[in-house]
């Protein structure tokens, strides 16, 4: 099978393409999954400054626009695969470019809700009616698309597929402990911004439930964007025993992270709402028993909860009784479990098998259409 992955999304900050591939793993991982998982060839259209063409790892960079793919290209194309929900005019003019037979397949990656204004709405129906099916995450996020009539009925199909995968493994804990400064029993890490959705202020709340009956626990805090950590400060200042425990290492360069990830006991987020979910998938990777919200992608990435314990959000009294029922069980154990499912279920190598049967089963239907 040959797979074009179009990615309409314009930085203008990268003008270089080597550096715009080692930042775009999304992008990288997806089509070298695909070859992995037998997909003879996958070309890539990227938007970019200028036309360039890159091969990397057996795969086809194409730089520029839709016109900078040879028609050739496009003609030997057997499955298309557009990136983002927001480009419904770029992904009618592909299929211009492309066969009748040659289905079109659009990835969620984290859009959120459709847009409020009736046009623009009305745009994505009329752009997508081209397109055989949409990915998402967990089919649930579709829900608002399908009550929009943008994805409409028996014309068009959702699949649940995880948006990426990571590359992150585990170190031995000793070190990832020396490297990370993680200390205590049980040890929780947070990876992910200091803002509403993520919710820290019920974590740290659900947190300092259990240190009464955990006084050795710890949390470590690793964040980019901080929006509420003076909310966080203040919370912290006023509890002896959050100050003593919680750690705010800011940001950690993703190269850092597995010394995190490893060291810890547990993985803890607060999230009202994620349409992919990097983090807890990296923590899957390195070992980190998922404590986190029960919503739509994290219950698919934990297998319906049956690793860690899932908690509703908001929640403090929730999170705590999650986090105290996971440091009573044999960690170890919990750890080998992950490790399991995240190969069979998490990884790249599972995305891409996962990727390629649905682009086959997407094709049949196609074909059957016409």
């Amino acid at each position: 099978m040959t797979v074009l992955q179009a990615n309409f999304d314009f930085d203008r900050t990268l003008t270089d393409p080597d550096e715009l591939l080692e930042r775009y793993t999304t992008l990288t991982g997806w089509s070298e999954a695909l070859l992995e998982a037998g997909a003879d060839r996958v070309v890539v259209l990227q938007r970019f400054h200028h036309h360039a063409i890159v091969r990397r790892n057996g795969v086809e960079y194409h730089f520029g626009l839709a016109r900078d793919v040879a028609a050739a290209d496009l003609r030997s194309i057997e499955v298309a695969h557009v990136n983002g929900l927001n480009f419904p005019l770029q992904t009618h003019r592909l299929r211009g470019l492309l066969g009748a037979h040659t289905p079109i397949l659009v990835q969620d990656h984290g859009t959120g809700p459709p847009p409020v204004r009736a046009a623009s709405r009305a745009v994505r129906r009329w752009g997508f009616r081209c397109v055989d099916a949409f990915l998402f995450a967990a089919a649930r996020l579709a829900d608002p698309w399908r009550a929009a009539n943008v994805i409409r009925g028996r014309h068009h199909h959702v699949y649940e597929v995880l948006e990426a995968s990571t590359t992150l493994r585990p170190m031995a804990r000793t070190a990832a402990r020396d490297a990370s400064g993680i200390t205590g029993s049980p040890t929780l890490l947070w990876v992910g911004r200091l803002n509403t959705n993520k919710d820290p202020l019920t974590v740290l709340a659900g947190f300092a439930q259990i240190i009464a009956a955990r006084p050795d626990a710890s949390l470590t805090m690793a964040f980019g964007s901080d929006e509420l950590l003076p909310e966080i400060r203040r919370r912290l200042s006023q509890s002896a025993s959050l100050t003593r425990s919680v750690r705010l290492v800011g940001h950690v360069p993703h190269d850092k992270l597995a010394a995190y990830y490893s060291a810890a006991d547990i993985f803890v987020l607060g999230s009202h709402h994620e349409g992919s979910g990097y983090a807890l998938i990296e923590a899957c990777a390195c070992g980190a028993i998922p404590v986190v919200t029960d919503i739509p992608t994290f219950r698919v990435i934990t297998g319906d909860g049956a690793r860690g314990a899932l908690w509703k959000p908001g929640d403090e009294a929730s999170l705590a009784h999650g986090l105290l029922d996971m440091a009573g069980r044999d960690l170890g154990a919990l750890r080998a479990d992950l490790a399991v499912h995240f190969a069979k279920e998490l990884s790249w190598t599972a995305v891409g098998r996962r990727a390629l049967d649905i682009y086959t089963d997407v094709r049949a239907r196609r074909r059957g259409a016409h």
